[in-house]
This record gives C-alpha cells, sequence and structure tokens, in this order.
C-alpha cells in the first residue's frame, strides 16, 4: 500500500487544525519578532577564560538569625529569586565569603523542577511565570499561559486581599523575572508594554532599571507622568531611593539594566529591599514583595566565575536584610529560591581561605536541573523535599489565604 500524504492531509485536515496552526504561527511571529525590539540580552557574551575567581572583591560578615517558632500564618511574604542560582551557584558564593552564607539559617530546604510547557530547559519567561501564576507556559511567555492568555499572579492576587505589594529587581524591572509578577504579554521582549502593564495594577513600590521603557517610548508617553498622577513618588537617584519611608514608590535605577558588582553597582539592592520593606509594612492587612537578584544568570551565561560569585554574595546579603526583618517580625515568611540554573556550573576546586573558586562549565545557556528552595518563618515546613517551580506560588497562597 503506497501512502498519500495529500489525501491523509485532507482527510485530517479541519477547524481544530487550522486553529493550532494559528496559534504557532502567530508564536512564531511573536518570538520572531521580539528579536528586533530593543535588546537587553548582551550580558550574554561570553568570557574566554574566567572560570578561576581568586576571591576577595566583595565579602560580607553573617550572623545567625533565629527563626520564630510560631505556627500562625505568615502576615508578609519576601520571596527572593536568583536568577539562574543552582546549588554549585550557592556554593561558589560560600566559598567565596568563607564558609559563611545567610543562607545557611534555613533549616527548610527543598528542590524544584523547573522544564517549561515547551521544553525541558526553560527560560526566564516561563520560570518566572510559574513562580509567579503558578502555571506552566511556553518559553519566552510573560503572565500568561500556553494559549496566551492572562494568568493572574500571586503578587496580583495579594493585591486583591488587600495586601501592599512590591518588586525590586537589579535588573530592569520589565525584565523576564520582575515583569512576570506584573505584566501579561505573549513575549518577554515587548518591554514597552510591560511597562505600560505596571500602570494597570496597585502595585505600591517598584524599584530597579528600566526608566527608557517608561520615557523613551515608540508611543511618544511618558509613563512616568501617569506613575505621578496615580500617587507615585518618582525618583532616579538611590539615596533619595533610600528616603523614601512611605507611600507609593517608583524608584528607577538605570535607564536600562543596573551594572553589576564587579562595575560598581555598589549596594543598590539591599538599599531598595530595605526600603520597599519599610514601606511595605505600614499596611496593617500585610505585604507581598518579590526581589530579584538577576545577575547572577547572566556571570551564568557568560561562563564567568567571578561574576557569578559575585552577584550570590550580593544576593545573599539582601537575604540578610529579609532575615533579620522576618527574626524580628515574627509573621513574614522569606522563601529563597531560582527560576532555572544557568551554565551548567561546577566547581573543580577552591580555597575556603582564599576565598578562590575555580569553576567550569557545560553551557553558555539554562540547564534542565532541579534549584533550590529555601524557607524561613511560619509555614517554612512547607517547602521542604521535591516540588515543581509551580507548586510554589500555590503554598504561598495557601499560607496567606489566596485561592489559585
Amino acid at each position: 500500500m503506497i501512502f498519500n500524504l495529500e489525501m491523509y492531509f485532507y482527510a485530517n485536515f479541519n477547524i481544530t487544525t487550522m486553529i493550532q496552526i494559528a496559534k504557532y504561527l502567530l508564536l512564531v511571529i511573536i518570538i520572531s519578532f521580539s528579536n528586533f525590539l530593543p535588546a537587553q540580552e548582551e550580558y550574554k557574551t561570553v568570557n574566554i577564560n574566567k572560570a578561576i575567581y581568586n576571591g576577595g572583591l566583595i565579602e560580607h560578615e553573617v550572623k545567625y538569625v533565629e527563626e520564630p517558632s510560631s505556627s500562625t500564618r505568615p502576615r508578609n511574604v519576601i520571596f527572593l529569586i536568583g536568577d539562574g542560582m543552582g546549588v554549585s551557584h550557592a556554593f561558589a558564593g560560600l566559598v567565596a565569603n568563607h564558609g559563611e552564607l545567610y543562607l545557611k539559617n534555613f533549616k527548610n530546604i527543598g528542590f524544584i523542577t523547573t522544564h517549561s510547557h515547551d521544553n525541558f530547559v526553560t527560560d526566564s519567561g516561563a520560570g518566572g511565570t510559574a513562580l509567579a501564576c503558578g502555571e506552566k507556559t511556553y518559553n519566552h511567555a510573560i503572565g500568561v499561559n500556553k494559549d496566551t492568555v492572562s494568568v493572574e499572579n500571586i503578587r496580583e492576587k495579594a493585591e486583591k486581599k488587600g495586601m501592599a505589594t512590591g518588586v525590586v529587581s537589579s535588573s530592569a524591572i520589565t525584565h523576564a523575572t520582575p515583569a512576570s509578577f506584573v505584566a501579561h504579554q505573549p513575549d518577554r521582549g515587548f518591554y514597552e508594554a510591560i511597562a505600560s502593564d505596571f500602570l494597570k495594577t496597585g502595585i505600591d513600590v517598584l524599584i530597579g532599571g528600566g526608566l527608557e521603557h517608561f520615557t523613551k517610548r515608540k508611543d511618544s508617553t511618558d509613563l512616568t507622568i501617569t506613575l505621578k498622577e496615580k500617587g507615585y513618588k518618582v525618583l532616579t537617584n538611590i539615596d533619595d531611593i533610600a528616603k523614601v519611608k512611605k507611600g507609593k514608590l517608583a524608584g528607577f535605577t538605570a535607564p536600562m539594566h543596573n551594572p553589576s558588582i564587579l562595575e560598581g553597582r555598589g549596594n543598590m539592592l539591599q538599599v531598595a529591599t530595605k526600603t520597599a520593606i519599610h514601606i511595605l509594612d505600614n499596611d496593617k492587612d500585610g505585604f507581598f514583595l518579590m526581589v530579584e537578584g538577576s545577575e547572577i544568570d547572566w556571570g551564568g551565561h557568560q561562563n564567568f566565575t567571578a561574576y557569578i560569585a559575585t552577584e550570590v554574595l550580593d544576593l545573599d546579603q539582601t537575604i540578610g536584610i529579609a532575615l533579620e526583618f522576618a527574626a524580628k517580625n515574627k509573621e513574614t515568611l522569606v522563601v529563597v529560591t531560582a527560576d532555572h540554573e544557568t551554565g551548567g556550573f561546577a566547581i573543580e576546586g577552591g580555597d575556603y581561605q582564599t576565598g578562590t573558586v575555580n569553576g567550569d562549565f557545560t553551557s553558555t545557556n539554562h540547564t534542565g536541573v532541579m534549584v533550590p528552595v529555601y524557607a524561613f518563618g511560619p509555614g517554612s515546613e512547607k517547602f521542604r523535599g521535591f516540588h515543581d517551580n509551580t507548586d510554589i506560588p500555590k503554598i504561598i497562597g495557601e499560607l496567606i489565604g489566596v485561592e489559585f
């Protein structure tokens, strides 16, 4: 029997097939078009011979923080995401800081799987959406499901419950991970549309780079004017941002991305996080805050061990701020995880005394391995064991009383 492809095609071609083809063509067009949008992925350039970090560029003292013994539900949530931070990345920070990290304060630790709907290896769009919305989607998606339908995220659910909310990032605030907690777009490259989505929410605090996506836009609209009309203090200097104690705040720390720690970013992430906590803690109904340490991922893409280690240490200092607040407040859940691992990073040698880390890499991209999740405070025991990334916001939602 000779297989007749033409006859098979006509016998099986129906309206459902047409709809499926149309959806896939739309996604191909969207992703292809996004390549012509303002590039924000220049950080993926690989650095040759940057596998060894000799230590000493950034170090910090670590304090032991006692976890409150409480069976009550958390009033507040601080959700920290180390973009691209796998186990080896965290361990690189541990060695670089002479065997000490604030991460060592966490007693409830688990692992999460990170695959996206359409790929064993996720990107930050699908990974961020899973952590924010509790649903698998295709790579490049922001806050939408596999059919490009908007999905409500954990920050929006907290906002509807009456909680104050905020997002802080060491990258552009419009980048994939922070965007997943605010926006709903078919592609992560739609930066200006993502910026517009911020104005459709009641978010109380946003701090990060990406100012030009609000001001230098193709539609010639200055969204910072609208932000001011909505009652936000719009500031572009971290020292001014740090002075704000209440009200709504839109703090822009860079035209696009912030520089790395190696390039002199300084303590921007710690200042931004502390400021956000102080403002949000004024709300009697509690708060939800997402903080991203963005550039751990970029060090992985570049196969650059010093970049990884210094960004992990920067995030760890920020974790310390969250933990110290939670220990004193006693009603705050702190969760730390990653959206995926980047670089296939391994550690072949090191020295705790000097902080030297001898790294190696199997990839210049993301990998599909599990990443750790750490939890501290009321409900932290629920994060033990193995989970999928979509489980994390659902567990948080259960603890604060919102439904998925």
